[in-house]
């Protein structure tokens, strides 16, 4: 394959709060659950949601990519695409092309690969959905991250090589009407995958003209592979694999990610990603790593700090039908109030009046404070910050998660909006409380999602000294 002008000038992960431990797991289901938690998406949260969080920490102080490939295994919408969605909420110009790449974990590497090659913005993102008791429920992981191709004498990391092999065998499926998986017995995709993992990592190195990688890292959804395969490539630094579990679409990228965030500058890194075949991706990394590394690591996010049990869990993910609230239940969106809104719902854009400078939330062409009409300038508030001026807490209205908290948030430069909160933090909130907005789905109602923005706590210290 001729080589790419492009390299990685930036990327990001984003992993949820919430975590099932997976010792209640076990003790709700009589079995070995194992130790430790699984990371889990909220109930608001999704693969599109998780995705815009990713690239909205990916792009900033970056120039708006061309093109973005967004790839998932578990799409909000079929017919239609998700990478849209995203488009909007990250405010590119519509000049952008946007794709949804989904069906197998592979999708992923299809993404990187075709940002790669034309200088775009590679979305993974996955909710990793397994029945009761399985192996997915147990060991998958939710998470999304972003890789932002751009000018190779910017870049973070360059690709030397990029190999792939590719046969056709019933390793992992899932029929479209199912919501899990199936998987055939695991000692036949390891032999299956071993000789095509062998044969594409060696082709990688010899087209490097490598010998050994410093990282090696590989990823599978067959946990035969990802016990045994690493020993067919030994590393001068490290072997390692996914961070968080099988992600799907999202596992190689988390695991190149989380590589990216230990090495160090001139090093070379193996991604081996072994899902209906095997691609490996051989890279290097520049001096610009050290200075232009992801803000928030892999391993700090795979802390985590809301807890979610298992009862709860099941509800998210449909798998326990529970009584809804006795209210009445939210009506579908309407296309085209959502289209003539598109700014302010899914970019959070405000106005801010030429004349004195008030800022409107939601956008208006008449200024509330001075009159002015029609001079306005549009002001994203994305990626703003604030602080709650009042809450309360709604233990009455419908929600798949009460209590309900909504808070009045004074941001900082100006404006003022009632969010919702995410992420439940009732317990923890007061008035001070630093809040940031992040992307959400409020609701779904006769098959529409219903996307805006809610406010999450930051951590930041709050007026009061505490902090959320």
């Amino acid at each position: 394959m001729s080589p790419s002008p492009y390299g990685i000038v930036s990327y990001a992960a984003y992993l949820p709060r919430h975590r099932l431990q997976r010792e209640e797991l076990g003790t709700a289901l009589g079995i070995n659950a194992g130790r430790g938690a699984r990371i889990a998406a909220s109930f608001d949260e999704d693969s599109t949601t998780m995705g815009v969080e990713a690239a909205r920490r990916a792009l900033p102080g970056h120039r708006a990519p061309d093109a973005l490939y967004f790839a998932t295994t578990s799409p909000a919408y079929l017919d239609k695409t998700n990478a849209a969605a995203l488009h909007a909420a990250l405010a590119l110009p519509h000049e952008a092309f946007a794709a949804d790449l989904a069906g197998s974990a592979r999708s992923g590497i299809a993404a990187l690969r075709a940002a790669w090659r034309g200088g775009g913005l590679a979305v993974l993102s996955d909710v990793r959905t397994g029945r009761p008791g399985s192996a997915d429920e147990r060991d998958g992981g939710d998470g999304a991250v972003a890789f932002l191709f751009g000018d190779a004498g910017s870049a973070v990391a360059e690709i030397l090589a990029h190999t792939s092999a590719t046969s056709e065998f019933l390793d992992r499926w899932r029929v479209p009407e199912n919501r899990a998986g199936e998987q055939w017995e695991e000692r036949f995709g390891l032999e299956r995958y071993l000789p095509l993992i062998e044969d594409a990592g060696q082709r990688a190195l010899k087209a490097a003209g490598a010998g050994q990688a410093d990282h090696v890292v590989l990823v599978s959804p067959n946990a035969a592979v990802r016990k045994r395969a690493t020993k067919l490539f030994p590393a001068r630094l490290s072997v390692g694999g996914s961070p968080v579990g099988h992600a799907g679409t999202a596992d190689a990228g988390l695991a190149l990610a989380d590589a990216l965030d230990r090495a160090g500058a001139g090093e070379t890194i193996l991604l081996l990603s072994a899902v209906d075949g095997c691609d490996a991706v051989l890279l290097r990394t520049t001096d610009r790593l050290l200075v232009a590394r992801q803000p928030e690591p892999v391993t700090q996010q795979l802390v985590g700090d809301r807890d979610v049990s298992y009862t709860t869990y099941l509800t998210w993910r449909g798998w326990l039908d529970r009584e809804p609230p006795r209210r009445p239940e939210p009506e579908r969106p309407a296309a085209p109030p959502s289209a003539r809104g598109e700014r302010w719902k899914f970019a959070f854009t405000g106005s801010r009046c030429d004349r004195c400078a008030f800022v409107h939330m939601p956008p208006t062409r008449v200024c509330k404070e001075c009159g002015a009409v029609d001079a306005m300038t549009p002001v994203p508030l994305a990626g703003a910050r604030g602080t709650v001026a009042t809450y309360t807490v709604d233990r009455l209205a419908y929600s798949p998660s009460p209590p309900l908290i909504d808070a009045v948030v004074d941001f900082d430069g100006g404006g003022r909006c009632t969010l919702e909160i995410a992420d439940g933090a009732a317990d923890r909130l007061t008035v001070g409380t630093r809040v940031e907005p992040v992307f959400r789905r409020l609701h779904t109602a006769q098959g529409v999602h219903n996307y805006f923005w809610k406010a999450r706590t930051t951590g930041e210290t709050n007026v009061d000294g505490s902090t959320a």
